[in-house]
């Protein structure tokens, strides 16, 4: 699959935008949170980071975007190895204390839904976070089949991501 592919491409799933809120029923919910470190300095760099596929390229994956910096609409192909995954930017986070973008599966993802990638700052407590958050159904009939396998590589890839930063 090449990215170009990817344009004419919809979502796999109906509840696009949903981990900016309430979680759709009928998926598995993952949220992953850990402290990256002080200070509005390291906000900044990590913010940045995160943008520009950071969480991913630092947790081991190969990233190929149709942009350098997400943005609503980016495709992205993403992947360990020769697996490659198509997947969409679907909204971007841009305040002041939080940063991030969540993407949602395409056609040819083994799984259906969306996952969130971003960074917030508490100014109260001059602390960083990394956060990440996501909502998934296996897409195909060999990612049911692998479930448990499928479930695991999720929880551990997301704590590489919050590690990545």
């Amino acid at each position: 699959m090449r990215l170009s592919d990817l344009a004419e491409l919809r979502f796999t799933y109906p509840e696009i935008g949903a981990t900016a809120g309430p979680m759709p029923d009928g998926y598995h919910h993952l949220r992953a949170t850990a402290v990256i470190g002080h200070g509005r300095d390291r906000f900044e760099e990590t913010a940045a980071e995160v943008m520009r596929w950071g969480m991913l390229r630092g947790a081991g994956l190969h990233v190929n975007a149709t942009t350098e910096v997400a943005a609503v609409g980016s495709e992205v192909l993403v992947g360990l190895g020769p697996l490659r995954v198509p997947c969409r930017v679907v909204y971007v986070i841009d305040e002041p204390d939080r940063r991030g973008f969540a993407y949602g599966t395409l056609p040819g993802h083994a799984e259906s839904g969306e996952e969130l990638f971003a960074v917030r700052y508490d100014p109260i407590d001059d602390v960083v976070y990394a956060e990440v958050i996501a909502f998934s159904r296996h897409g195909t009939w060999w990612s049911r089949l692998a479930g448990p396998f499928t479930s695991l590589t999720q929880r551990l890839v997301s704590k590489r991501y919050l590690r990545a930063l």
